[in-house]
């Protein structure tokens, strides 16, 4: 593995720590929390930065939209434990496939079902960004829409 992928999955791991650590910091009553209506709950938007690591790494390699709806209709978190578990699992399950990549491989060209075609170590750069974006929305809910006080740094 080179430095790179070190890096990037060195990010992912800290922002999925931090988001742990947010989990630590709610009640189980609080994954029911919706700010609007038509959004996700606290738990909703926290299942979804659960699967991040392996659905990305599924739809980078081709998953089809038929194969990525049947993947995430099978995830039920329900609990703190149950999400924060499975934060861990799938990150895992990324690191330990893009540790075996070399490096023609990360140069390889993957496209989404939707048409997105991009390196596998772009799609690794995109997880990145896509675990930072969901974690900002879960800060952004809990101490603008529901007054938390979070003392959790946020970066290293």
């Amino acid at each position: 593995m080179n430095t790179y992928t070190t890096s990037a999955l060195n990010q992912i791991e800290i922002a999925l720590n931090t988001t742990i650590e947010i989990i630590d910091a709610l009640e189980e009553a609080d994954l029911q929390k919706r700010l609007f209506v038509n959004k996700r709950s606290i738990g909703e938007l926290l299942e979804h930065i659960a699967v991040i690591c392996k659905a990305d790494f599924l739809i980078s390699n081709g998953a089809t939209q038929e194969e990525m709806n049947d993947y995430y209709s099978s995830i039920s978190l329900k609990s703190k434990k149950d999400v924060k578990e499975a934060i861990v699992d799938n990150y895992h399950f990324l690191r330990d496939n893009y540790m075996n990549l070399t490096e023609t491989q990360l140069h390889e060209h993957s496209t989404s079902y939707w048409g997105t075609t991009y390196t596998k170590y772009e799609w690794l750069i995109e997880i990145v960004a896509h675990v930072y974006h969901h974690r900002a929305q879960l800060h952004t809910m809990l101490v603008h829409g529901y007054g938390k006080e979070l003392n959790i740094l946020l970066f290293e």
